[in-house]
C-alpha cells in the first residue's frame, strides 16, 4: 500500500501546496515543516518551471521568483531530504513533464525515492502519454497522481481505473487560484470516480477559505490550498511560516466537520 493512503485514514485529508525556494529555500522549509506540525496530512511541493500552464498569476509570480532566486532541482531534492529528518507527512511533486525529462526519467524518480518523495503530479501529462512515466513510477515505488477535471467526462472512469495513490479533481476551469464561488458539480464528479475506484479523492484549485474548505470535505477524501498559502509567503516573507501553520489549523476539514 503506498504510504500516501497515510494521509487519508483518520478523516478527512488537508494538503497545503507550496512553491519550493519561494521566497527562498530557508523560509520555504520552514513553512512547509510549520504545516506538517499543524496537522497538513500530505503536502505538495511545486517544482519550479519556467512556463507552469495550469498556474495562476499568484503561483506563477512564486515560481519565477524561486527560479530568479537559483533554486534547481537538485537544490530541492537536498532541501527535501533535510526536510525528511523531521517531517513524516507522504510528500508529493507537482511539476511538469519537461522538468522530469531534462532531469532524466530515470534519475529524476530514483532520486525521489531516495529521498523520500511519495508522488508526482503532473498536470500537463495526458493519460494517453503516460506509459513512459508510469513505467518509472512503479519501478522506484513513486506514485504517479492523476488529475480529473470538469471537461474529463467520459474519461472519468478510464483515468479513476488506473489511478495510484490519490486523484486530484480539479474543481474549476481555467488556471490555480482562489476564487470566490466553486459552480462545477463536483459531487457528481466524485460519484463517477467512486463507482469504478477506492483511491481516495482530493478537490483543489480556488478553495481559499474555511467554509469552502468544509463544502469540498464533504464531498471529497481531502482539500487542497495552494495560492491561498503561496499569498501568506508573499506577504509575510521570512514570517510566514507562523501565519502558515495558523492557517492549516483554519482550513483543516478536521476541525471544521
Amino acid at each position: 500500500m503506498s504510504n500516501i493512503a497515510n494521509a487519508f485514514k483518520d478523516g478527512k485529508a488537508f494538503i497545503p501546496f507550496f512553491t519550493c525556494g519561494f521566497p527562498d529555500m530557508e523560509t520555504s522549509k520552514a513553512a512547509i515543516k510549520a504545516a506538517a506540525d499543524n496537522g497538513a496530512d500530505l503536502i505538495e511541493l511545486g517544482v519550479p518551471f519556467s512556463d507552469p500552464t495550469a498556474e495562476g498569476t499568484v503561483i506563477q509570480r512564486s515560481t519565477l521568483g524561486a527560479l530568479q532566486n537559483g533554486v534547481t532541482t537538485n537544490k530541492i531534492f537536498r532541501m527535501v531530504e533535510e526536510l525528511r529528518l523531521e517531517v513524516k507527512v507522504p510528500l508529493v511533486f507537482m511539476t511538469y513533464a519537461n522538468v522530469v525529462f531534462s532531469y532524466g526519467g530515470k534519475d529524476f524518480f530514483a532520486r525521489c525515492q531516495q529521498v523520500g518523495i511519495d508522488g508526482i503530479i503532473l498536470p500537463d501529462l495526458p493519460y494517453e502519454e503516460k506509459e513512459e512515466f508510469l513505467t518509472l513510477s512503479q519501478k522506484y515505488n513513486v506514485d504517479l497522481i492523476s488529475m480529473i477535471a470538469p471537461t474529463s467526462h467520459e474519461r472519468i472512469a478510464m483515468i479513476a481505473r488506473e489511478a495510484t495513490g490519490f486523484i486530484y479533481v480539479v474543481s474549476s476551469l481555467g488556471v490555480t487560484g482562489v476564487r470566490q464561488e466553486i459552480t462545477t458539480n463536483l459531487s457528481e464528479m466524485v460519484a463517477a470516480i467512486r463507482k469504478v475506484t477506492d483511491v481516495p479523492c482530493a478537490i483543489g484549485f480556488g478553495i481559499a477559505n474555511p467554509d469552502q474548505s468544509k463544502k469540498m470535505a464533504q464531498i471529497a477524501d481531502g482539500v487542497i490550498v495552494g495560492s491561498a498559502i503561496v499569498k501568506l509567503l508573499e506577504k509575510y516573507g521570512k514570517d510566514a511560516p507562523e501565519y502558515v501553520g495558523a492557517y492549516v489549523r483554519s482550513m483543516h476539514p478536521r476541525n471544521l466537520l
